[in-house]
């Protein structure tokens, strides 16, 4: 077994961990493996681990792994500018990073222009860092109250990123997050149901399981520094 394969199945070993800790269903959590500044052949060894969700950073990494490996599960995970949108549109299994209400009627004039329904998460700053892309907790009510005008996208949850530092320091961003998850969700918006909370990374996402993350993000505990 090479060594990718290796901290992958860790990787899954430590998640399934935490979710017992947390009595919950591990079947119920995506681990997306992060491919920013990771080459084909580490993706492929990914692939072949049994690794089927990857997240990309940047739109041009992202056309081209997307065009090499189709029959995996793409997620767009950085700052999307409005000029890409194009690009990552129908490609992208979710789009994780949704941070303003302009970003998601773009993608939605794109999607609807295209005859798709685009899945996505609004990307929400947590933290307060100004460093921090993300909405405001009233704006994320406020863009998914204004996807229900919105055929060509669909609203399946929350991102947020927590500061660098030790996980139990940044807890308290994850709680509050999957506090404004499930408060959106319990509003209904006429139908709408929140199913995704993406929160957690290399360094703390055992607290985001422990604290409701449905997606985590990974990348250097997979392919290394």
């Amino acid at each position: 077994m090479n060594a990718i394969a290796e901290r992958y199945h860790a990787v899954r070993s430590a998640v399934r961990d935490a979710a017992d800790a947390a009595d919950r269903d591990p079947d119920e959590l995506t681990l997306v493996a992060v491919t920013k500044n990771v080459g084909v052949p580490e993706v492929r060894k990914a692939i072949v681990a049994g690794c089927n969700d990857f997240g990309e950073n940047r739109v041009q990494e992202f056309i081209g792994k997307y065009g090499l490996f189709p029959d995996v599960n793409w997620h767009f995970i950085g700052t999307l500018q409005t000029n890409k949108v194009k690009d990552v549109v129908g490609r992208a299994h979710l789009i994780h990073s949704v941070e303003s209400v302009r970003l998601l009627e773009h993608i939605d004039r794109v999607a609807e222009a295209r005859g798709i329904v685009q899945d996505v998460l609004l990307q929400v700053n947590t933290s307060g860092e100004q460093a921090k892309h993300g909405m405001a907790a009233e704006e994320a009510e406020e863009a998914v109250r204004a996807s229900l005008e919105m055929p060509g996208v669909r609203v399946r949850g929350l991102m947020t990123i927590a500061p660098l530092g030790r996980p139990e320091d940044v807890r308290w961003v994850f709680r509050d997050t999957a506090r404004l998850f499930a408060s959106l969700d319990s509003m209904r918006f006429n139908g709408i149901e929140l199913t995704d909370l993406s929160m957690g990374m290399t360094n703390d996402y055992r607290v985001a399981i422990e604290e409701g993350a449905t997606i985590i993000r990974v990348g250097r505990a997979i392919f290394g520094r």
